[in-house]
């Protein structure tokens, strides 16, 4: 994280959302009250905890800049996870109905954070840096890497080609 950033912590949580709405106004309640700014990356678009560090730390540096793309970081952190300037597809990359896995990110998280947000959804393991198959595949075409950017990279290269993207949207800005 650069300097002038607050520190974000990051939890691996689980929620089923059947009311989208209300479970997002119940997290901007917790950001309210604890001046934390919260944000939801689904874990099965990302290449990682280091993709949502990532995304954040971004973030951050386009917010410190002046050079942000939207109006607010939680947004900012979505559009660089999702390596995008289009807010329509950044939002698929944060919380949806149904069942949800997800890096849940709190700037700062201060305490009774995580408290306040177990309310809402259930910490769990975080599940490590494996991308399966399927998920592999999922990566590939969400980010736009081909399997013969792939194979010249290499298999084991498939997180570094998506945060590749994640910091090529400075370059698009």
């Amino acid at each position: 994280m650069i300097e002038s950033e607050k520190p974000c912590k990051i939890r691996y949580a689980e929620v089923m959302v059947q009311n989208l709405p209300a479970l997002l106004s119940a997290l901007r309640e917790v950001s309210g009250r604890t001046g934390s700014r919260i944000v939801c990356f689904d874990a099965e678009k990302l290449a990682g905890r280091v993709h949502a560090e990532r995304a954040l730390r971004h973030a951050h540096r386009s917010f410190s800049s002046g050079n942000a793309i939207s109006n607010s970081f939680e947004m900012e952190a979505l559009l660089y996870a999702a390596g995008t300037r289009q807010c329509s597809a950044a939002v698929s990359f944060g919380l949806h109905e149904g069942e949800n896995r997800l890096y849940i990110c709190c700037c700062p998280a201060p305490d009774g954070i995580w408290s306040e947000l177990a309310c809402h959804l259930r910490f769990c393991e975080d599940p490590g840096d494996d991308i399966p198959p399927g998920k592999a595949a999922r990566l590939m075409d969400l980010f736009g890497i081909s399997p013969d950017e792939l194979a010249a990279a290499g298999e084991e290269r498939l997180r570094d080609l998506v945060l590749e993207r994640v910091a090529l949207l400075d370059v698009s800005k």
